[in-house]
């Protein structure tokens, strides 16, 4: 397994990157020992990051100001839940006992502690203790800025005790470059982020100690972060993390992060693309670097620096991408990565597009409620109507459209974009031209969601596996070839080949991912009818049996007569599916994953319908048919 995915990391490495990678390991074997211990990083005089944050916490709406006593009480009382888990709940007279740090939730082990150099903890290939992710969640010290905030409004001396004894407790635990906190430049930085965020709001009310303590985190931070970056194949949402930790650790420490700030900048191009849809292919993970973005204008600007105008002309597009999205539908991995939060956060993208026209003063429709990041980046500055019609974002693959059939609403997707970011896409799924469809607001045919990474075994192949989504696949073999969790030996290329406007709209697309392992390709077009969307899938170069796949919501049921399944909301029907014939499966749950499971978030899935057409598919082609039912008022 560790070889095979060696083998496979170093094909999608060109020469610059497999120097890269020597160096880097040279870096690390020296950083043994010498950069090791608290005594090498003391602290300096912090300078505020983003003044004025006080004042804007004081004057929170009461929605905010609800969150974030709610988020505040759970911690006081030894709540955290974060990736679909629940911690185990700690007393509250101990809140943060030292081995809090390395704790897996799910299996109930324990990491490697301060005796382990962080650059020798397995966690790629050995999952023995579980998923790493679980433990880098708790260490990112992100319910420390929702206590601070708890403690600047009401004055609750138990959110001190609480920021106090969490910092000492974790610098206790993690000396520097020594236990899995240490071990990734993501986690440094959103470590840093948030205690500095703390320190902004609360510096003043902590002790000597816990300024001492939290000053020495920042200053290693500062030194891991430039030394171990994130570069060629692994230069996606890591390297604009890294780099928004090293552009605010050098406003916090008073060094020159000008370099930091112009490799950011950079990476808003690179990542958020023109038309603002995401380079990885997930529009949560564009989220979580548009947040990560965002914050970094916001420090620039409250320093009188801001940021060029192109970036926010980037971010403006990708609150535009969002808006047209719609809360209720994803593609690709997400892992529920957040830079400022209160906990759970279902609507996340369309937190951050809210987040983005409030820092932008821009109007927006439908408003997200009043959330912890709004205290940072304001609220919309109007309502504003609705996306309506069809979008074709170009760059990122994707056509949107929005619509009624029947007196209903009808909000659609077509997947046709490329795999992911970089030569291993590593947050991509195999999902070309796959389609969603939601149905006045109802989720109907959804993507299924990511579940686990590390310790996701077969599930993690099977929920970015072509058979997993709303398109066509030969013999149950995905369109791009995996290669390991986060990598693809061979990747599909897919093009748009025509786009009709409204109002009779078509969409036509293909990809060659079964080209060369099946001498065909496949070509699927998606036309608005009179009273219908019709789906003609066909395979240019040969005919194959094929399955045609459409996961449900899993709170829908299904009829079956004939080739036609009608989908339930309760006793409801919401959707008539006429296939091209009765050689039909729905299968929900079981023992394995390919007999219908979504996840709704990371870690967690649940049973859901999975209808399947099996049948000869050629260059003649087969139509599906999906009749939306009359609304009955």
């Amino acid at each position: 397994m560790k070889l095979g995915w060696y083998i496979a990391r170093l094909r999608s490495m060109g020469p610059a990157e497999l120097l890269h990678r020597l160096d880097e390991k040279r870096r690390k074997i020296v950083s043994r020992g010498r950069d090791e211990g608290w005594e090498r990083y003391p602290a300096s005089a912090l300078r505020p990051v983003f003044p004025g944050l006080r004042a804007v916490v004081n004057a929170a709406r009461p929605a905010a100001r609800a969150a974030i006593a709610d988020a505040a009480v759970k911690t006081l009382a030894g709540h955290f839940a974060a990736l679909g888990q629940e911690w185990p709940k700690r007393d509250p007279a101990n809140l943060f006992p030292p081995d809090l740090w390395r704790l897996d939730p799910v299996t109930g082990r324990f990491w490697p502690g301060p005796e382990t150099y962080a650059f020798d903890i397995d966690f790629r290939h050995d999952g023995s203790l579980g998923d790493v992710k679980y433990v880098w969640e708790i260490n990112r010290l992100q319910f420390l800025p929702p206590l601070a905030a708890h403690l600047l409004l009401e004055g609750d001396d138990r959110s001190r005790i609480a920021i106090e004894a969490a910092i000492d407790s974790w610098h206790g635990a993690n000396p520097p470059f020594r236990a899995a906190g240490w071990a990734s430049g993501i986690e440094v930085a959103l470590r840093a982020i948030s205690l500095m965020v703390m320190l902004d709001l609360v510096a003043d009310r902590l002790n000597e100690k816990t300024i001492q303590q939290a000053g020495e985190i920042l200053a290693a931070s500062a030194h891991w972060l430039p030394r171990f970056p994130s570069l060629h194949s692994s230069a996606n949402n890591h390297r604009v993390a890294e780099l928004a930790g090293e552009y605010l650790l050098g406003v916090a420490l008073g060094t020159d992060g000008r370099s930091a700030r112009d490799d950011l900048v950079a990476e808003v191009r690179k990542q958020i693309l023109a038309d603002g849809s995401g380079a990885e292919q997930s529009p949560t993970y564009a989220a979580f670097t548009a947040e990560m973005i965002l914050l970094s204008a916001l420090a620039a600007r409250m320093a009188d620096e801001p940021f060029p105008l192109a970036a926010y002309e980037r971010l403006s597009a990708f609150a535009d991408f969002v808006d047209w999205l719609g809360p209720e539908t994803g593609f690709g991995d997400d892992d529920e990565g957040r830079v400022l939060t209160s906990g759970n956060e279902p609507h996340y993208a369309q937190s951050v597009g809210s987040a983005i026209r409030g820092f932008l003063r821009q109007p927006r429709n439908p408003a997200v409620p009043d959330d912890f990041r709004s205290l940072f980046f304001g609220w919309p500055s109007a309502p504003a109507d609705p996306p309506r019609g069809l979008k074709t974002f170009a760059e990122g693959g994707l056509s949107v459209w929005h619509g009624e059939i029947g007196g209903q609403q009808i909000d659609l997707t077509f997947d046709h974009g490329p795999l992911g970011y970089l030569s291993i896409a590593a947050h991509g799924h195999a999902d070309a031209l796959s389609l969603t469809l939601t149905i006045d607001g109802r989720p109907v045919l959804v993507d299924p969601g990511t579940y686990l990474y590390g310790s996701g075994g077969i599930w993690r192949d099977w929920f970015r596996s072509t058979p997993a989504h709303n398109t066509l696949n030969i013999a149950g073999e995905s369109q791009s070839i995996m290669s390991g969790k986060f990598n693809w030996s061979h990747k599909a290329t897919t093009t748009l080949v025509a786009s009709d406007p409204p109002p009779n709209w078509n969409l036509r697309g293909r990809h060659d991912g079964y080209q060369r392992r099946f001498g065909v390709v496949h070509e699927r077009m998606v036309t608005l009818g009179a009273e219908s969307i019709d789906v003609t899938d066909r395979l240019l170069g040969g005919t194959q049996v094929c399955e045609i796949v459409f996961q449900l919501a899993p709170e829908l049921a299904t009829r079956h007569e004939g080739a036609v399944v009608t989908i339930y909301d309760d006793d409801r029907p919401l959707l008539k599916i006429v296939l091209p014939s009765d050689e039909i499966t729905i299968s929900r749950g079981g023992s394995g994953p390919e007999v219908g499971w979504i996840s709704p978030r990371f870690g967690i899935k649940i049973p859901a319908n999975r209808v399947v057409w099996h049948g000869n598919v050629g260059k003649e082609g087969v139509i599906t048919r999906f009749l939306p039912t009359e609304r009955m008022e």
